[in-house]
C-alpha cells in the first residue's frame, strides 16, 4: 500500500500543520514504515507509553514526514500482549534502533530489535562495543567526560595507525528525567522546560511545544505573535551559526576565527537582550503568543544590528575561502554521502549538506512561514567545507528574514489567553529548529496535568551519521567533523 493510501484512513492531530495519525495492528504497524521507507519518508521520532489507567498495558507511537505531510501511528497493546516485543523498524530506519533502547529504558517497553544492550544504566560493566579484528587495530576510549566545558558523551575508535576504521558512540550520561519531569507540571507551564531540552534549541523547542498546546485547546495565537516567534527562531539560527563557524575555524587551527565570530554573535546577543529581554531566549515563547513585545524603536536598531551582521559575515567568509589551510582542512574531511543520507535518515543542516531537501519552514510551513519563505540552502558534496558552506548560506538568510518580520510586523497584541486542554486531549508540535526539526508529542492528564510528553531532538537521526562520517579519516580530525555537525547530547539523553 503506497504510503498516499494511509494517508486516507487518518484522522486530523491538532497542533502542527498537515498532521494526521490512525490506530495500527502490529502487521499495520510494520507495513505502514515499509511503506514510509518506500516512498522515501523519514522517521521523525520514536517512542512509548504505558496505560494512565491500566499500567499493564502499553503503547507504542512513530512520527513520519512524508509528502502529504505529518504521518503519526499508534499501535496499543493490551495487558496481554504488552510484555511481548512490538516489531522493530530498525531495519527500515536505523536510527529507530537507539530511539527503541531508550524507550525500553525509560518505559519497559521493548521491540523486537536484536540491541538490547542498556541506554542509560551505565553501571553495568559488560557494555558490548562492537570489536574490530586484525593486525595492527588497536581501540581509542575517548570520554565520557571531555577536555572542553561540553556534555558527556564516550566514543570507541578503532584504529590502524591514525587512521578510523570504526567509531562507536555511546550516550545517555546527560540524562535528566526530562520526560518524568514534564508530568509534574501543570500543561500551561510545560513550555518552560521544553525550552530547556536542549538550551541551544530553546525557542524551536518551546515553540513546538505551545503549538501542540494550542491545537488541543483551540487557541488562535495572534497574528503578531506568530511573526514574533519566527524573529526569535531566526534569531536564535543566526546566534548558532556565528558560534559554530567560529569554532569550526578554531578547531581547523584557525583562533582569528573564533575570536572575530565571538565578536559578532556578541553583538547580536547584546541587541537580542535589548529588544526581547534576553540574550538566549529560553523564555520567548509562552502558549498563546511570546512573552514580550518589540517596540519600534528596539525592531529599527535590531534590523540594523542584523544588517551589520550581514557586512561582516560577508568579510568573514571571503576571508575563509581564501585561507588555504582552512580549505585543506575542511574539503573532503568527514564526507556524508547523499546515498548514506538518505539511507540513514539525516536531517537538519546535516542533511541539506549532503543532498537533502527538507527543511520544515518550505516543506511543511507554520505560520508565517507561508508567507515569507525561506529559500532552501543544500550542497551535495557532504563534507565539512558543505557544512561550513550552509551554516553561511543559512545565517545570511535568516538574516534577511529577519529584516523582512522587522519590518513588516502586523499591528495587534503579541499573546492570548489559553485555556486548559480537556483531559485526554493530544497534540503534536513540528518546528525546523537551527539544527533540523523538532517535535513535541503532547498529551493531557486531569486537571490540567501532563500525562505524557515526548520531545525529540534531530540529533537523534544525526548521531549515526558521524560514525559512517569519520571513516577513513584520521583520528585528530575528529573534533573538527563532530563540531561540523555540533548535535546535542542533551536532546538524546532524556
Amino acid at each position: 500500500m503506497p504510503a498516499s493510501k494511509w494517508w486516507a484512513r487518518t484522522h486530523e492531530v491538532p497542533g502542527a500543520p498537515r498532521a494526521r495519525g490512525f490506530a495500527v495492528t502490529r502487521e499495520e504497524w510494520t507495513q505502514a514504515a515499509e511503506d514510509v521507507a518506500a516512498a522515501g519518508g523519514r522517521l521523525i521520532s520514536l517512542w512509548t507509553a504505558r496505560g494512565a489507567d491500566d499500567p499493564s498495558s502499553a503503547a507504542v507511537y512513530a512520527a513520519y514526514w512524508i509528502e502529504a505531510g505529518l504521518l503519526l501511528t499508534e499501535l496499543a497493546m493490551a495487558p496481554e500482549e504488552a510484555d511481548a516485543p512490538y516489531p522493530g523498524l530498525e531495519t527500515l530506519f536505523p536510527s529507530a534502533s537507539r530511539m527503541q533502547r531508550a524507550a525500553f529504558e525509560l518505559y519497559r517497553v521493548r521491540s523486537t530489535d536484536p540491541d538490547q544492550r542498556p541506554w542509560l544504566h551505565h553501571a553495568r560493566a559488560d557494555y558490548d562495543f562492537v570489536r574490530v579484528e586484525g593486525e595492527g587495530v588497536h581501540e581509542i576510549a575517548v570520554g565520557p567526560v571531555h577536555a572542553g566545558t561540553i556534555e558527556p558523551g564516550h566514543f570507541r575508535f578503532s584504529v590502524v595507525g591514525e587512521k578510523v576504521l570504526r567509531l562507536e558512540e555511546r550516550f545517555g550520561y546527560a540524562h535528566k528525567g526530562i520526560e518524568k519531569r514534564f508530568t509534574e507540571l501543570p500543561i500551561l507551564e510545560g513550555n518552560r522546560l521544553a525550552a530547556r531540552v536542549s538550551g541551544d534549541s530553546a525557542v524551536a523547542f518551546s515553540w513546538a511545544y505551545c503549538q501542540a498546546l494550542e491545537g488541543m485547546a483551540g487557541c488562535l495565537v495572534p497574528y503578531r505573535a506568530l511573526w514574533l516567534r519566527a524573529l526569535c527562531l531566526e534569531l536564535e539560527r543566526i546566534a548558532n551559526h556565528l558560534g559554530d563557524l567560529g569554532a569550526l575555524g578554531n578547531d581547523a587551527g584557525f583562533a582569528f576565527a573564533l575570536a572575530q565570530f565571538s565578536r559578532i554573535k556578541e553583538e547580536l546577543l547584546r541587541e537580542t537582550e535589548n529588544a526581547l529581554g534576553q540574550r538566549y531566549l529560553l523564555a520567548a515563547i509562552v502558549p498563546g503568543g511570546t512573552r514580550v513585545d518589540v517596540s519600534p524603536q528596539a525592531a529599527d536598531a535590531l534590523a540594523g544590528r542584523v544588517a551589520w551582521v550581514m557586512g561582516e559575515v560577508s568579510e568573514l567568509r571571503g576571508i575563509f575561502d581564501d585561507h588555504s589551510g582552512l580549505r585543506d582542512r575542511f574539503t573532503g574531511a568527514g564526507i556524508l554521502s547523499p546515498t548514506l543520507a538518505t539511507r540513514l535518515g539525516a536531517l537538519g543542516l546535516a542533511a541539506r549538506a549532503s543532498g537533502q531537501s527538507l527543511d520544515a519552514r518550505v516543506d511543511l510551513p507554520c505560520k508565517p512561514y507561508d508567507e515569507l519563505p525561506p529559500v532552501k540552502v543544500v550542497r551535495t558534496e557532504g563534507d565539512v567545507a558543505a557544512r561550513v558552506a550552509v551554516r553561511f548560506d543559512e545565517l545570511v538568510e535568516s538574516c534577511r528574514l529577519v529584516r523582512s518580520i522587522l519590518a513588516a510586523l502586523p499591528a495587534g497584541p503579541h499573546v492570548a489567553a489559553t485555556r486548559t486542554p480537556e483531559s485526554g486531549a493530544f497534540g503534536v508540535g513540528f518546528i525546523e529548529g537551527w539544527r533540523g526539526p523538532v517535535f513535541v508529542a503532547l498529551e493531557a492528564g486531569p486537571g490540567g496535568s501532563i500525562r505524557r510528553c515526548h520531545p525529540h531532538d534531530p540529533s537523534w537521526q544525526n548521531w549515526p551519521a558521524i560514525e559512517h562520517a569519520i571513516l577513513g579519516n584520521i583520528v585528530p580530525d575528529f573534533p573538527l567533523i563532530n563540531k561540523s555537525f555540533n548535535l546535542s547530547y542533551s536532546g538524546a539523553d532524556l
